[in-house]
């Protein structure tokens, strides 16, 4: 997708503060109104005026967005990183606004993002709630740990410019949590007014990647590869889990892609179980050596096999 320079489309600078943005909109909105200006094309700048100002009048939007930094020029490919949100706090209140803006815009607002997360309970008088992501390893959603995240939570100054200030948190991380789960922190959201107390905290749980392991809910997926004599003869072999190496038991005459189970060694809580799901590889061993191609062909003297008997002339 294409990347969109905000600043440049509302014709300001990165250090323009909410006051001068907001001028630059208005004065824009006016000129390029499809209701005042008939020229073709008025209507599309119209919509790309409204696109702009949407992210850079929210301070939390437009922290999000420059995170990016002045690296990226207007119309250049482009593709957020994973987790490219992770550690930002944002309000309750959804971003909403979407419809009809770029692909630009919803690949980092839309619908799975974060200003969309939280739609925030409504207060009389209580401070708004915060949203954020974590990212915690398997071993750590696993066993559970006790964790320090620093936040960086957007606020503007006296001047009228966006400031990021981080601040520091330490979070029990329950055994057993799945991605996607949310931890709720009372009273650590924006203060409220009036006398009203303050609102929560949500931190929505992300996994980093795993160089062997990879997650669907509550259940832990892993390659294992094997030799063809432990897959035809059968036998315990290690396996790793998160908890360590445990023998798992091949059954003779196993395949590739043949899937076993070993109960519990998924993501487990109090109240809910996961498995680890192991599918069998076989690596084939290369015949390099005369000695080593002379053993492939006996063994296809001694145990002829045409596997693709029934896939039918072409």
């Amino acid at each position: 997708m294409e990347y969109k320079d905000y600043y440049e489309i509302l014709g300001v600078g990165r250090d323009a503060s909410q006051a001068d943005i907001k001028r630059s909109y208005r004065k824009l909105a006016r000129k390029h109104h499809p209701d005042i200006n008939k020229d073709a094309g008025s209507e599309a700048k119209f919509q790309e005026i409204g696109e702009a100002y949407e992210v850079l009048k929210d301070p939390e939007k437009r922290a999000a967005y420059d995170k990016f930094g002045s690296n990226w020029e207007q119309g250049q490919d482009f593709r957020p990183p994973p987790d490219w949100d992770a550690g930002f706090e944002f309000s309750g209140a959804s971003g909403g606004g979407a419809s009809g803006f770029s692909d630009f815009f919803s690949a980092l607002f839309g619908g799975s993002g974060p200003f969309q997360r939280g739609q925030g309970r409504s207060f009389a008088r209580g401070g708004e709630d915060h949203h954020a992501r974590i990212i915690v390893t398997l071993a750590e959603a696993y066993k559970g740990a006790r964790k320090t995240f620093t936040l960086t939570r957007p606020t503007v100054d006296e001047q009228g410019r966006v400031k990021n200030k981080q601040h520091t948190i330490t979070v029990n991380i329950p055994k057993g949590i799945a991605e996607g789960q949310k931890i709720r922190l009372a009273g650590q959201g924006m203060p409220g007014q009036h006398g009203g107390g303050h609102g929560d905290l949500y931190l929505e749980v992300s996994f980093a990647d795993h160089s062997l392991f990879h997650v669907k809910k509550r259940n832990i997926y892993l390659t294992l590869p094997v030799v063809p004599w432990e897959a035809a003869l059968g036998g315990k072999i290690e396996c790793p889990t998160l908890s360590g190496s445990v023998h798992l038991n091949i059954p003779p005459n196993s395949q590739s892609g043949q899937k076993l189970r070993l109960k519990g060694r998924g993501l487990s809580s109090a109240s809910h179980t996961g498995d680890q799901i192991v599918t069998l590889e076989i690596v084939i061993p290369p015949a390099k050596t005369d000695k080593e191609k002379e053993f492939y062909k006996k063994m296809a003297e001694t145990m002829p096999l045409n596997p693709r008997q029934n896939m039918g002339g072409q």
